[in-house]
């Protein structure tokens, strides 16, 4: 139960880097406002004209009489809305974080440079065409999956009792560590691990990760929230990934002397890179 403080921890790390770096913290906002309008444009698009689209959808329904006719297809258009802004809670990170490729592979860059020993931060050697072909398919992998989960959560929704109290915590822990693995691929990436590595990884550490992710998760339920997040989430990433790899973490706020951290490894096996 202790990973959960500690993941806990390195989510303020994260944000409290990005407040005294206010230059990468401005940077960081762009990807996530940009985002932002662009959802919210599609959206406001689906407010206006869902009910045509739904209308165009079901022609069957032109000849039944009222008021079944507009119940009906009132319905259809608040389950379509519902469902179009559950995506976009949804995708909204992955959606950033394409987006957001070279400002948050700068940021975890430098996160990582302030805080190793040597100065030192890894990467790719990929041209910036192969790292987002790379992040966009790693992205709509996670993406599916944690669509297999929802539908899976909606059903167990249904199951009385458990279906309104322990589903929802679930689904928050679910929605957490797949977060956590969005936000740790930034880093992570860099250092040449895969996607299955990576997934591995953070099933060792499940506990460290929901610390990290959940309480995200709630937080990104709001995406004007997530926006002003983000930027601190990729900082944080960044470590927690440092501490999942068994790297130093050199403490400290540039003013004075700093302690370093020597990590324990991974277990065995679990953090071999590849492609």
């Amino acid at each position: 139960m202790r990973d959960l403080g500690v993941g806990f921890q390195y989510l303020l790390k994260g944000q409290r880097w990005v407040a005294r770096h206010g230059k990468q913290y401005g940077f960081g906002l762009l990807p996530g406002l940009i985002t932002l309008v662009l959802y919210a444009a599609a959206l406001v698009a689906l407010a206006l004209w869902g009910q045509d689209a739904v209308s165009w959808a079901t022609p069957f329904a032109d000849d039944w009489s009222s008021p079944w006719l507009g119940l009906f297809r009132g319905f259809l258009t608040v389950v379509l809305f519902a469902l179009a802004l559950l995506l976009a809670v949804v995708t909204f990170t992955a959606v950033t974080l394409l987006i957001g490729q070279p400002f948050y592979e700068n940021l975890s860059e430098k996160v990582d440079r302030d805080v190793s020993p040597d100065g030192h931060a890894p990467e790719s050697g990929l041209p910036l065409w192969r790292e987002l072909w790379i992040s966009g398919r790693d992205s709509l992998r996670i993406v599916v999956r944690a669509a297999l989960w929802g539908v899976l959560l909606f059903a167990c929704g249904f199951i009385p009792v458990v279906g309104q109290t322990a589903v929802p915590v679930l689904g928050f822990f679910v929605t957490g560590f797949f977060l956590t693995e969005e936000l740790t691929a930034v880093a992570l990436q860099r250092r040449g691990v895969d996607l299955r590595t990576r997934l591995g990884l953070l099933r060792s550490r499940k506990t460290l990760v929901w610390g990290f992710g959940t309480p995200l998760a709630v937080a990104f339920l709001v995406p004007v929230v997530a926006v002003f997040l983000m930027p601190g989430a990729v900082a944080g990433a960044t470590l927690m990934a440092r501490e999942l790899l068994g790297e130093e973490i050199q403490e400290g706020d540039g003013d004075g002397d700093r302690a370093v951290t020597t990590l324990p490894q991974p277990p065995s096996g679990s953090s071999s890179p590849g492609r």
